[in-house]
């Protein structure tokens, strides 16, 4: 296991350098450049006004030396203007340039400056990180728990009437994106003039205008029921049936295996042949699915986040990319791709433990 985890470390570093390499090309494209340069400067800029700010920062450079200043693995470029000031990545404005160091980059713990938010990218990313891991732990309390139920109750008796209406409600969920059914609950459960609202408040069940707010703004500061909990369902709705759906897949093969039959003409309980014998074999696979859902979460959060105005790290990603500010949109690039591996890590392992089957070679 030891000798299989360090593989699997080894190629992790690997994939995650060449991942962030093309992402770090692409950002630093001329055009990219170009348009950071006009708006840290002027609109209005000459081509050879552009060209002379990107040299002077550095900008023109290979994109494998860049990439390594970025990385912090070689020293960051400097350059000194005729009046002796010095522009460089590692000096900070009001620091002595003697005082900077040479070395400034992702290993050194220096992510960069934000050009839009005018932060830091290490506290930029570690803020909105927070605010979409409190989002991301509410949707995985509602979406496995109820996912894994559906999905068991549909396994149990194939074919059955049960079986059919609840893979139905999973397809329906999966198959409905998060948009849709966001500006759906928006419109019947946080309009004033429209949906259930006006009725419960008609009735005097409700205190406020409507049953939940339509904006997740005042979430980042006060989560509570009532501006948490749409963004949250559509969310879990939109993951809840892909689970439920591998759940029941899963769950209709173990309950036809052969030990199975063998426990119910022994007279065995049916309640107690799917919690004893069949459940564990049957949340095996669902397990792997369950934790792919931790990177598409973090990263499937975008339009949830935008349309319910939660500024979250989904919320940051499109600021990012909307705005050019490449330091910030790298920075949120690694923390995706060390998501990613790290989940996939921890699903081939925890796959390992739950099926005694697997032997590693």
């Amino acid at each position: 296991m030891g000798l299989f985890i360090l593989r699997r470390v080894g190629v992790m570093i690997l994939t995650a350098l060449c991942l962030t390499y093309i992402v770090f090309f692409m950002t630093n494209l001329y055009p990219n450049l170009e348009k950071l340069a006009k708006t840290q400067g002027n609109f209005r800029m000459s081509d050879e006004a552009v060209a002379s700010w990107l040299d002077k920062r550095g900008y023109l450079q290979s994109t494998p030396k860049k990439y390594a200043e970025w990385l912090g693995v070689a020293p960051s470029y400097r350059y000194e203007d005729p009046d002796g000031k010095v522009i460089g990545r590692c000096i900070d404005p009001g620091v002595d340039p003697a005082d900077a160091p040479n070395f400034c980059g992702i290993l050194q713990g220096y992510w960069g400056y934000s050009t839009v938010f005018k932060d830091t990218v290490a506290s930029i990313i570690g803020t909105r990180l927070g605010l979409t891991g409190i989002l991301m732990f509410w949707v995985f309390v509602l979406m496995v728990p109820t996912a894994l139920i559906l999905g068991v109750l549909a396994g149990m008796r194939e074919g059955s009437r049960t079986d059919r209406t609840l893979s139905t409600i999973s397809i329906a969920s999966t198959a409905t994106p998060e948009y849709v059914s966001g500006v759906i609950f928006i419109a019947l459960l946080a309009s004033s003039r429209f949906g259930i609202s006006p009725i419960l408040k008609e009735w005097g069940w409700i205190d406020g205008r409507t049953l939940f707010k339509g904006t997740a703004t005042s979430a980042m500061e006060n989560p509570n029921f009532e501006n948490f909990f749409l963004p949250v369902l559509t969310i879990a709705l939109y993951g809840m049936g892909y689970i439920a759906r591998m759940t029941r897949a899963s769950m209709a093969e173990v309950m036809t295996a052969q030990y199975i039959r063998t426990a119910r003409l022994k007279g065995v309980k049916f309640s107690n042949i799917v919690m004893r014998h069949a459940l564990r074999n049957a949340l095996i696979a669902p397990f792997t699915v369950i934790m792919l859902q931790i990177p598409w979460l973090l990263n499937g959060v975008v339009i949830v986040e935008t349309l319910f105005n939660y500024k979250g790290f989904g919320w940051t990603l499109v600021q990012a990319a909307g705005n050019n500010d490449i330091e910030l949109l790298l920075g949120v690039s690694v923390v995706s791709v060390i998501v990613v591996l790290v989940t996939q890590l921890i699903s081939d392992i925890g796959y390992v433990f739950l099926n005694p089957r697997i032997r590693i070679s």
